[in-house]
């Protein structure tokens, strides 16, 4: 019958596998990964701005990276999940920075406004109209690419949620934010293919008016001046 090891045994052989591991190895390995896929996001996002998501290719995307196409497998699955790795944290972030700046509008009528601005106005030609990338790969995406609407979904929510801050109680209830939101989110698809298609081209101050109006009813008429008799 064989012996058990002896615990003294076992803390000796510990002590040579903690002393004998090259951590330093294990830490600059795990630094030169997160390094590797952010030359891959910022090689990607040059192209994307430059020559648009259908234009650019993930042989393109590595050369500009320094690395193989098989490496950037490594850390992507496709040229879709590239895509997302860099409009998702942007997004949200804006987003995010968006709520706050509302929060601090007492005036409902104002902060839809400053919304519906941001949702058709800016975002659509910020980073050089970056957000038509996104207009280009979703319409283009197969099943195989593995198209997430997690962000959508996430957009819609505190969309929704800005929205329902606007709006009177019963007026919210009644028209359902929820609904709003995604009807807004689609007229931003088409403000970001319009922008693209001719930079400079702003949704107008007439229609963000006359969304005004829809949600939250006529602007009310300044009290006139009684005349001095």
């Amino acid at each position: 019958m064989q012996s058990a090891p002896r615990p003294d045994m076992f803390y000796i052989r510990l002590r040579d596998l903690l002393v004998n591991t090259d951590y330093d190895s294990i830490i600059m390995a795990q630094v030169k990964k997160a390094a590797v896929r952010d030359a891959i996001l910022k090689s990607a996002f040059r192209l994307f701005s430059r020559q648009g998501y259908e234009g650019t290719t993930l042989s393109q995307i590595a050369a500009g990276a320094g690395v193989s196409t098989a490496n950037v497998y490594v850390y992507f699955a496709s040229k879709l999940e590239v895509l997302y790795a860099i409009y998702d944290p942007w997004l949200r972030e804006r987003l995010t920075r968006l709520g706050k700046e509302l929060a601090r509008v007492r005036d409902p009528r104002r902060r839809l406004r400053m919304l519906l601005e941001a949702l058709w106005r800016d975002i659509p030609a910020e980073r050089n109209g970056f957000a038509n990338n996104v207009m280009q790969a979703t319409s283009t995406a197969t099943p195989e690419e593995g198209y997430n609407p997690t962000l959508l979904k996430w957009v819609e929510e505190n969309v929704a949620s800005m929205i329902c801050s606007a709006l009177p109680p019963g007026r919210s209830d009644a028209l359902g934010s929820a609904g709003i939101a995604h009807v807004l989110m689609m007229a931003f698809d088409g403000f970001v293919i319009s922008y693209h298609l001719r930079p400079g081209n702003h949704c107008s101050r007439e229609t963000i008016d006359l969304m005004c109006q829809l949600l939250l009813g006529a602007a009310p008429s300044p009290p006139r001046r009684r005349r001095r008799t």
